[in-house]
């Protein structure tokens, strides 16, 4: 009997799972069945921006976080496809931080090119997971909006590629239910433009905080204050942003922090993260993890100890994104397929824990990203994806860091060198700060002159 694998969502984790099973398959390799299923019209996941908030035109919760004006914050030469390079799909250089619209067009450039659309129910979204231990196999019932049906479907295993940034942590602070101004959570934010001349509040001190902000001072915002809970972010900030220790409490339009300062605001954003949410699985098979780059209880950070048959993909804190989930879906095919053995579960769990303690012992982000780069590398040595060198990735994300402390609104105009083909970005032929239009046509125009004329 055909071995059957369901994979919930068609994001970057679930395409890069259906690569994976597509390269086998191309090097003479006897695949499972796949079924892949995605709640949205299009795959790309949070590359596939939406404008709605709230609840999509199904009555579901909008998976999408994405806002527009979105530039990649890290550089690009640091979650590059081994396999499908920047320069394969553009043809030409380009520069290390491009807009949201340019990296989804690389994203599905290269599902495209393997051919595995053909096995992604869209508009389908997954109900429920339960596990048969009689069977040995997994219940997945499923609604397609399509055909307003729900079905339920037997599978040998489960992927879970949903992602951990559609569940807003929404935190409360006394004040806010007469609030005078707009609250919203970053998940929910989508055009900067709406708070110029606003006073803005960032409640968080992380990369939503840090992004949201300098979107808001980019499109006009009258000034922001951005508070934390443990430390400053510590940036050189414009003169009209600043930051201080957490909100206590709001009163009319009006902000009181901890080091007992206040600030009229008009609306408060609250980057505050997001929650691993699994409604559709069983409790038996649920992660429950905080966001950490060693959630515990997934063997080489992927499979359920206690079923090995549920995968999990891209459940950890990201320094690495797109060539991590790579690495995870080549090792998980490869489970699969029988060419790698997991070991019982004890000397799973071991191995699980000794990766926990070493976790627990980084003191700083280069000592999180080089442990994450390990971890990856771990993965790539048992499996045929192509390797790359990943000292020269934490080398780079060295100076990315280095370059945000140098000038936060100007890290972005900075230049790397591919680590798959050596080929140097080129600047854009306009400063981030400028570039106000980042739709894929302005930003592959070849000067400001012609991307005016593209969107004009």
């Amino acid at each position: 009997m055909t071995t059957r694998i369901a994979i919930i969502g068609a994001g970057p984790c679930g395409l890069a799972q259906l690569r994976a099973f597509q390269s086998a398959a191309a090097k003479g390799a006897e695949i499972p069945e796949l079924v892949c299923f995605e709640k949205q019209s299009d795959w790309g996941g949070m590359w596939n921006y939406t404008w709605r908030t709230g609840l999509d035109e199904h009555g579901e919760p909008v998976h999408g976080s994405m806002y527009r004006y979105l530039w990649s914050n890290g550089p690009k030469e640091c979650l590059e496809f081994a396999d499908y390079t920047f320069d394969e799909h553009f043809g030409r250089p380009m520069g290390s931080y491009p807009p949201r619209e340019v990296l989804w067009d690389y994203i599905k450039g290269r599902v495209e090119k393997a051919g595995v659309r053909k096995y992604i129910q869209f508009n389908t979204a997954v109900r429920g997971v339960t596990f048969d231990a009689v069977s040995g196999q997994f219940e997945v019932t499923v609604h397609s909006y399509d055909r307003d049906l729900t079905s339920t479907d037997r599978f040998d295993y489960v992927v879970v590629a949903s992602g951990h940034f559609s569940t807003p942590n929404v935190p409360y602070f006394e004040g806010f239910e007469s609030f005078a101004g707009r609250v919203l959570h970053a998940h929910d934010f989508r055009d900067a433009l709406e708070f110029k001349g606003k006073d803005v509040l960032i409640v968080g001190s992380s990369y939503s905080a840090e992004d949201i902000g300098s979107q808001c001072y980019k499109y006009g915002a009258r000034s922001i204050i951005s508070c934390y809970r443990s430390a400053p972010m510590g940036y050189k900030w414009p003169e009209n942003w600043e930051e201080k220790p957490l909100l206590t409490h709001v009163k009319g339009s009006t902000a009181f922090f901890a080091d007992g300062t206040s600030k009229h605001v008009d609306a408060i954003v609250l980057c505050t993260g997001y929650k691993h949410h699994f409604p559709f699985l069983a409790e038996n098979l649920r992660l429950k993890t905080d966001n950490r780059l060693w959630p515990l209880n997934l063997y080489k950070g992927v499979f359920w100890e206690d079923n090995p048959k549920l995968i999990y993909l891209g459940m950890q804190d990201q320094w690495y994104s797109f060539n991590m989930f790579d690495a995870q879906a080549w090792y998980a095919r490869d489970v699969i397929l029988g060419r790698i053995a997991l070991p019982d579960h004890a000397a799973m769990h071991a191995e699980d824990l000794a990766w926990r303690e070493e976790e627990l012992t980084l003191k700083n982000a280069q000592e999180m990203f080089e442990f994450q780069g390990k971890y990856i590398q771990t993965l790539i040595d048992a499996t045929d994806y192509p390797s790359f060198d990943i000292a020269a990735v934490n080398q780079t994300f060295l100076e990315w860091k280095h370059d945000k402390y140098e000038d936060i609104m100007g890290y972005r105009n900075k230049c790397h060198r591919s680590l798959m083909t050596g080929t140097l970005a080129t600047p854009h032929h306009t400063p981030w700060l400028e570039a106000l239009d980042d739709s894929l046509e302005a930003y592959l125009a070849d000067s400001p002159q012609t991307a005016i004329k593209a969107v004009g």
